[in-house]
């Protein structure tokens, strides 16, 4: 061997020592549905914990809405091929849990994990809906939000309003004068039809949506929310369309950009559209709680959560468990959780976060981000407002949808409507039930 060759396989062995890490890295797959600011905090947060540590690399990926990202990821279970982590939302709950084998519960994760996991440390009006009747913690509590009212203050001013609307009456009547100001196409109006005028609407007002603590106490569940007041204020609804006092956005979140753009001055949707309103109102904006008939005995009752939790997916090996769980327990952090808090509008998801944030003084400034856990507190949840945890929950609203977009088409009496929503989702919940007995 020459000179010249013995040096080129010295330097063919140091480049290679170089190029081989010292362990194989475990990848985690976390698949989820956001977009915009949210997914940015998403992406952060993966590059601080891959950052924290060498053993483990969190992969985010985003794979659509909220429907479509919980389809994906039960289509790649099926396929042998599913995430670690999967962020669902909370209206696919009962579809997790039904999915036996599908997922590994938190608490055997973080358990075997030999992770310190404290159920009691994170706020219970969120890990409630996430939790067995034992307070088993299934999945782990994420975005967490809750419907709030945002308002166009300059609109307010524009239209003669002293003070923000607190009750439906009085959202009714500034709509009215908004709309009379100027506002021509819109007075008020909502996203995520079923969950505003039906799911927190109940809640708020401590009627039931269905039997069973709707949903968390079985699957067994029946719907009754064509009572009343749903009633009367589909109806309402149904009126105010007819001249745009009231203006319908659509089924999911798709028509928020009413109320950043100007068109739409009250707004009811999500307080985690609190990134999207700060990056994109030209105008002076706030958020208040979700308006409440004053003549329902006991309300304000309190909201629900909305939002997703982190799903941990079954057939993965102790190791990629392991780093799935040190994970969550990053997630958890205090400061972490503040963080996070500020960024996205989202809520802290433990006790110690919310406590942090109160002592810096943060709502003083930004009040409209403690709006979600002041509805969520507001009193002690009932049987009609813990949650609610209803089988094919994506389906469901898509029947709610439908009946409603028929009776503020005309097509129907806002009774005729709840009533056949109610007949149509009972069906729907004896096929889920009797798939669940399979």
């Amino acid at each position: 061997m020459t000179l010249r060759n013995v040096g080129y396989g010295l330097s063919v062995s140091a480049l290679l020592a170089i190029a081989t890490p010292a362990h194989a890295v475990t990848e985690i797959q976390w698949w989820h549905a956001m977009t915009g600011g949210n997914n940015e905090v998403v992406v952060k947060l993966a590059e601080e914990f891959n950052a924290s540590q060498s053993d483990y690399k969190v992969v985010p990926s985003y794979k659509g809405s909220y429907p479509d990202t919980m389809n994906a990821g039960i289509a790649a279970f099926r396929a042998g091929n599913a995430p670690h982590i999967m962020q669902v939302f909370e209206v696919g709950t009962a579809t997790m849990m039904a999915a036996t084998g599908a997922v590994k519960p938190v608490y055997k994760l973080m358990a075997e994990a030999g992770e310190k996991f404290d159920p009691q440390a994170y706020l219970p009006a969120i890990t409630g809906y996430y939790s067995t009747s034992k307070g088993e913690m299934l999945s782990f509590p994420f975005n967490s939000s809750s419907t709030v009212m945002w308002i166009n203050k300059d609109a307010l001013k524009k239209a003669n309003i002293a003070s923000i609307p607190k009750t439906w009456p009085e959202v009714f009547d500034d709509a009215k004068k908004l709309k009379a100001a100027g506002y021509d196409t819109c007075g008020f109006s909502n996203a995520w039809v079923t969950w505003v005028n039906l799911e927190q609407l109940s809640s708020w007002h401590n009627v039931p949506l269905s039997t069973k603590a709707n949903g968390l106490d079985g699957f067994d569940t029946v719907l009754e929310f064509n009572g009343p007041l749903q009633v009367k204020h589909l109806e309402t609804l149904i009126e105010l369309q007819k001249n745009k006092t009231y203006d319908y956005s659509g089924r999911t979140n798709t028509g928020e950009g009413r109320f950043t753009s100007g068109e739409c001055p009250i707004f009811l949707t999500s307080s985690g559209f609190f990134g999207q309103v700060k990056a994109n109102a030209k105008f002076d904006w706030t958020n208040a709680p979700m308006p409440y008939y004053p003549d329902v005995k006991g309300t304000p009752q309190n909201s629900i959560i909305g939002g997703a939790s982190l799903w941990v997916m079954g057939g993965k090996t102790p190791e990629e468990y392991k780093g799935v769980a040190k994970f969550l327990a990053f997630l958890s952090d205090t400061d972490r959780q503040v963080a996070i808090h500020k960024a996205s509008g989202y809520l802290p998801i433990t006790k110690a976060a919310y406590a942090k944030a109160k002592e810096q003084g943060f709502y003083k400034d930004q009040p409209y981000l403690e709006t979600p856990l002041l509805e969520l507190t507001n009193k002690e949840p009932t049987e009609n407002s813990r949650g609610l945890r209803l089988g094919n929950m994506v389906q469901l609203r898509d029947i709610w949808a439908e009946e409603i977009e028929g009776a503020l088409a005309g097509k129907k009496t806002a009774k005729q409507a709840l009533d056949s929503a109610v007949e149509r989702g009972n069906a729907m919940l004896r096929q889920f039930e009797r798939t669940v007995a399979k």
